[in-house]
């Protein structure tokens, strides 16, 4: 690895960071007593910081973005090549990568037929409402413009997105939020709201029609959700539950948008969440995992049927979509994103992230029952939580502080693992596990035994 080890260099590295840098999610009172991470290398599953010190990283790039791994020279020199070719043009005008990805994403979502370009998964997300509210002013007097969001989601940190998201804690001091954004219940059967029930997948489900005739059919045009709930706890929905969504949404005429930002690419065994459970979406929000984060790219996918309908009447000035993502007309994106989805054909990732999906989900659930602290443990492919208690029977969550020194604890032996962090008040206590498509048997192993030997240390001081 080409570490920068001279001291000197270290130093300055960390204090330019702590003068300069305003980092992610992060508390800055904490660095008047450590100095900040700072990861200078990766390969495959493997990053180094700047001591030197490697670490297997478990959760893809800290937010479930480096499907492919790190160090992948065929994406950046794809990236380069074309960027020299031409870097820039906006998007109203095409690009060859961009035509030529458009394409074969195409071709891995059978009932699905455009690609709106842009650079992030809160971008994609708005991109979609926009279209939801424009049809709802061509179609429906404006009337039908309300989006339905579930409970414990997340869509991104614009005001937006946020008041389209589940998670309390990350909305918290940003409203007020703009109407016409409505909650729907999560489908968590852990933490049932119902009690023990009968066909829970359905009677969650059902939750979303309640609201929808409270709100009234007529004003409701849209519901987004992920086909696996991720920062809110890897909640993977249960028997029955996306059959009756989907009839729902055909009943009530109401637009399905998945968003696929962290399961899109591969994370579950398939190219996209939804692609397990038979959905027809209208739109599909994607981002992270499509490059890989070898560059910045975000897509909003429709049907030929929501396209059509801003071409339905040429006359009108105001009929077409009056958008623009000014990052979405960079070629490094789609030239990148063409390169990663080869690598996963190439390389049977999907093939690979289902036997070791299978192999680290056998491995956490087995840690039910060595650890009593464990509550309950679910995903899907490379995407899997464990929910720590802190009491089995009453089901009460472990505390935050807990949680966070399992995950530090999961450091310490050498892999980076995430939790639900700042997210839902008294339910940040899930460990978030979500290695890249490329992991071995071997990584897999030393993983879950990181894991393994964390929550042993941390509940033997509780």
């Amino acid at each position: 690895m080409n570490i920068p080890l001279n001291p000197n260099d270290i130093s300055h590295v960390i204090e330019a960071d702590k003068a300069n840098v305003w980092h992610h999610l992060t508390q800055h009172a904490a660095f008047e007593t450590v100095d900040p991470k700072i990861i200078v290398e990766g390969k495959g599953l493997s990053v180094w910081d700047a001591t030197g010190r490697e670490m297997i990283d478990a959760v893809s790039g800290g937010v479930w973005t480096v499907n492919v791994g790190y160090g992948r020279a065929r994406i950046a020199d794809a990236v380069r090549d074309q960027i020299m070719k031409m870097n820039f043009f906006a998007a109203a005008a095409g690009s060859v990568p961009a035509a030529l990805f458009a394409e074969k994403l195409i071709e891995k979502m059978p009932g699905m037929s455009r690609v709106y370009f842009s650079n992030s998964g809160s971008e994609a997300n708005e991109k979609a409402y926009k279209i939801i509210r424009q049809i709802a002013h061509k179609r429906y007097g404006g009337e039908k413009h309300k989006i339905l969001f579930r409970e414990r989601d997340y869509h991104g940190t614009t005001i937006a997105a946020l008041a389209s998201g589940g998670q309390p804690e990350r909305a918290a001091h940003y409203g007020p939020f703009p109407p016409g954004f409505v909650q729907v219940p999560h489908c968590l059967e852990y933490r049932s709201q119902w009690g023990a029930v009968a066909d829970y997948g359905v009677r969650a489900a059902k939750e979303i029609e309640r609201v929808i005739l409270e709100e009234g059919p007529d004003t409701v045009g849209g519901i987004v959700l992920e086909p696996i709930t991720a920062g809110g706890g890897v909640i993977v929905p249960p028997e029955g539950y996306w059959e009756t969504v989907q009839e729902i949404c055909a009943k009530y005429d109401v637009l399905l948008h998945i968003d696929e930002v962290v399961c899109g690419l591969g994370r579950t065994g398939e190219w996209f969440g939804y692609q397990n459970y038979g959905i027809k979406p209208d739109l599909v929000t994607m981002a992270k995992g499509v490059a890989s984060g070898y560059a910045a790219i975000s897509c909003t996918v429709t049907t030929e049927r929501v396209f059509d309908l801003f071409k339905d009447d040429p006359a009108d000035p105001l009929g077409y979509f009056r958008d623009i993502s000014t990052f979405g007309g960079c070629t490094a994106g789609p030239a990148a994103a063409l390169e990663n989805m080869a690598i996963i054909e190439e390389e049977n990732l999907l093939d690979n992230t289902l036997v070791r999906g299978a192999q680290l989900g056998e491995a956490l659930k087995a840690l039910e029952a060595r650890h009593a602290i464990v509550g309950d443990v679910r995903g899907k492919g490379l995407f899997w939580g464990v929910e720590l208690v802190a009491d089995r029977t009453t089901k009460e969550p472990l505390g935050e502080k807990l949680v966070a020194a399992v995950v530090a604890a999961t450091g310490k032996r050498g892999v980076i693992i995430g939790m639900t962090n700042r997210s839902l008040p008294g339910l940040n206590n899930t460990l978030c596990i979500a290695p890249a498509l490329i992991a071995t048997e071997a990584e897999i192993a030393a993983i879950a035994a990181a894991i393994d030997g964390a929550i042993g240390e941390v509940a033997a001081t509780i």
